[in-house]
């Protein structure tokens, strides 16, 4: 009797035994790569595979032609080439670029398990290290560019060199972060969860793995969220003022208000600011949280808080997110909108033509930082 079938004997008792824990079904060459804190769980049912499944398919065709189309959109149309707009694709970049690895995931759950080994696991990890980490200093980019425009409207808005400086920047910090678990140097990547997905390791009880998660925590997550907040936080803040400021001064001139065309049921600044700051905010949030949270209880909480299926819901949070970027930040730019009706009339958006007097308050106000999960 060979040694694999001693060892699907062993993890197998049959009907009447005890259920199958996660890893039965992985080889011995392999199974040393998946940390121990997952093989005490029972499998989960092949159902919740396949459904992880369907739903990672829905992401993907979401998020693919969504940041596919700001891609296309926004490189084809000459209006679209602003610099601010160049963050705006670097962000499509990286939502679309996330997506690319999920057949590895796909793959994997309609095999219920960790088919594709430790090579799948790195290709999946070190792909999402640079998507993730990638998006979320682009967001932090983006909070600053709209904050440099709105607070400065003379002289912030950065120049076509200081975006793409900001970019090389960007990568240059986002790269090391996937290359040093990949290559040993610092931290390691292992599957988690159901074994379908893979992330850093955050369970190994090590000071070495602790320090890692500590410090990936602190500039990958913790700085960006600040940085956000701080910058939108404090385009509400001038916004506010500004819009006061108006309403007093018009009430010196006994007038209504200071703004020329200004529509009856149009919204204020503030109103409109406030609701793409939220937004932003919102969808970062809610993208990075679980898996930051979920990171930090693995190092220096009680990891019996991290079942397998517990685990498998940051991974769905930054899927989703990367379907619905494109759509905050992008499709409701009015100018992106027009430009996809002239190239795809049969979307049939009928969006009106902005007068070249709308156009100012259209790129600087009304829309997010877009002309981020």
């Amino acid at each position: 009797m060979s040694n694999e079938s001693i060892r699907w004997e062993a993890r197998y008792a049959g009907p009447a035994g005890p259920p199958r824990l996660l890893g039965w079904n992985v080889p011995p060459e392999e199974i040393i790569h998946i940390p121990e804190h997952w093989l005490v769980y029972p499998e989960p049912n092949p159902s919740l595979h396949y459904l992880l499944a369907l739903l990672y398919i829905l992401f993907t065709f979401l998020a693919l032609l969504g940041n596919g189309l700001v891609i296309w959109i926004f490189c084809a149309a000459k209006s679209l080439r602003t610099p601010s707009n160049m963050f705006v694709v670097n962000l499509a970049i990286c939502d679309f670029f996330m997506m690319i690895k999920t057949p590895i995931f796909i793959y994997n759950s309609f095999n219920t398990g960790f088919a594709l080994g430790n090579l799948g696991c790195q290709i999946f990890a070190v792909i999402g290290s640079l998507t993730g980490i990638g998006a979320a200093i682009t967001n932090a980019a983006i909070a600053y560019d709209r904050y440099s425009t709105i607070a400065r409207p003379l002289d912030g808005k950065l120049s076509r060199g200081q975006v793409m400086l900001f970019i090389v920047l960007i990568w240059t910090y986002t790269i090391p972060w996937a290359l040093m678990p990949v290559m040993g140097v610092w931290g390691r990547f292992v599957p988690e969860g159901f074994l379908t997905s893979c992330s850093f390791d955050y369970l190994t009880d090590s000071n070495e793995i602790r320090v890692f998660v500590g410090t990936i925590f602190t500039f990958s997550y913790a700085i960006p969220m600040t940085l956000i907040i701080y910058y939108y936080s404090q385009i509400v803040s001038h916004v506010v003022n500004h819009e006061k400021a108006l309403k007093e001064q018009a009430k010196k001139m006994n007038v209504d208000s200071l703004r020329s065309n200004q529509s009856s049921n149009s919204q204020s600044a503030e109103i409109r600011i406030a609701k793409a700051a939220i937004t932003i905010c919102f969808l970062f949030i809610c993208s990075w949280t679980p898996y930051g949270v979920m990171a930090m209880i693995g190092a220096f909480g009680n990891k019996a808080l991290l079942t397998p299926g517990v685990t498998m819901i940051p991974a769905c949070t930054c899927k989703a997110v990367a379907c619905l970027d494109p759509y905050v930040y992008a499709i409701s730019h009015p100018r992106y909108r027009l430009e996809l009706q002239k190239r795809l009339p049969w979307l049939e958006l009928q969006e009106k033509p902005i007068s070249d007097s709308q156009s100012t308050t259209t790129e600087t106000v009304n829309t997010p930082p877009a002309a981020s999960s």
